[in-house]
């Protein structure tokens, strides 16, 4: 084939590896070799040679919960990663191994340590182990976290920068439409982002003279635990509702829209709604939602690519890549009917000092939107 092609047996092995140090005209002509003699890699001995099963474990935390249409309709977080993670894969001949576990499952750890003997390396998903066990476990297989906590130091994290997202939700409803008494739908316990934007909004109100969070509701980031976080927000302050519902994700935020609209609350003359993730549904209800997007599939590549790279060099020192996010302005914050702005949310690498929002936009200089990484130590 080498000699067909007029090119080294090397160079015939990284086209059909898929390497990119090649150029695209010998790839062509080693490729329309390929094609002429019809040569079939045989996978399995690639393998073996490479001692690589070249498969990744994809992870994803399963939480129980009355199925709405919404959460069929492959909108939801892991839907979209592995879009990401598959674009990333897709040159590179691996396979992918999906599987959920649920948050609840104790046996955890150990399903994670039967799988990885069964892949080259494994993205998980959300803080579902400690940073001890995912240490003994990256002692086993090359390990990327998606969505973690940026302080884990254990194993590579990809995430967005879900506080400069909460940061500026909140200070875009506290300053640009004057919403004092704010109420929390959270995420879940073991929810790393879902902290992360917690404790950002508490420190945004912090910084404003007579702010305040009167109360929040525990959700799973399903439309279910939205409505139930509504349903409770009217029994005990019905007579004197929040200014603003501000939701852990967009799944709660439309929940909680739904269970206002029953009880005749509108929205958001009485009650503003903000979500965060920026699913295609908010977009649909009345009013529109406002919300923070978080590039999705870009964590499922950038954490994909990632672990190729540890595959490729296990000695690599663990790192946190951090992704930016778009303050996404529609009309339940109390914009006016027919707005959709888009403001690109600038790192926070410090507290904020509490500075006004541009009317209707996000915080004024940071990194122009793109991804930061923190260095390897």
């Amino acid at each position: 084939m080498a000699r067909l092609a007029g090119v080294s047996t090397a160079t015939v092995s990284r086209v059909v590896h898929g390497h990119d140090r090649v150029r695209d005209s010998t790839r062509q002509r080693v490729q329309d070799v390929i094609d002429e003699l019809g040569y079939v890699p045989d996978g399995a001995a690639q393998s073996l040679s490479r001692r690589r099963k070249e498969v990744i474990g994809l992870v994803g935390v399963e939480r129980m919960s009355r199925q709405f249409d919404i959460e069929s309709m492959s909108l939801l977080f892991y839907d979209e990663i592995l879009h990401g993670v598959e674009a990333r894969l897709r040159n590179h001949g691996w396979s992918l191994l999906i599987t959920f576990l649920s948050a609840r499952d104790e046996r955890g750890y150990q399903r994670l340590r039967s799988l990885s003997g069964k892949v080259d390396g494994l993205l998980i998903g959300e803080g579902m182990v400690s940073s001890e066990m995912l240490a003994h476990l990256a002692e086993r297989v090359p390990v990327v976290i998606i969505a973690g906590s940026p302080e884990e130091r254990a194993v590579d994290v990809v995430t967005a920068d879900n506080r400069g997202g909460s940061r500026a939700l909140a200070a875009h409803l506290l300053d640009d439409h004057g919403r004092r008494r704010l109420f929390l739908v959270d995420g879940p316990a073991g929810a790393p982002d879902a902290a992360e934007r917690r404790r950002a909004l508490e420190a945004e109100i912090a910084t404003r003279l007579g702010a305040v969070l009167t109360g929040s509701y525990r959700g799973i980031f399903s439309a279910q635990s939205g409505e139930k976080a509504a349903e409770k927000l009217l029994a005990e302050h019905r007579l004197e509702l929040p200014d603003a519902v501000v939701c852990a994700n967009d799944q709660m935020a439309i929940g909680v829209m739904q269970a206002l609209a029953r009880a005749g609350v509108a929205v958001p003359h009485e009650v503003a709604v903000v979500g965060f993730d920026e699913i295609y549904p908010g977009r649909l209800l009345e009013p529109p939602l406002t919300t923070v997007h978080q590039p999705m599939r870009s964590l499922g590549e950038r954490a994909c690519a990632r672990l190729l790279e540890r595959i490729a060099k296990p000695a690599l020192k663990p790192r946190v890549e951090v992704l930016p996010v778009e303050l996404v302005l529609r009309s339940s914050c109390g914009c006016p009917p027919g707005t959709l702005e888009r403001h690109p949310v600038p790192e926070l690498d410090k507290p904020s000092s509490g500075r006004r929002l541009p009317a209707g936009g996000s915080r004024a200089g940071g990194r122009d939107g793109r991804a930061s990484a923190r260095p390897e130590k």
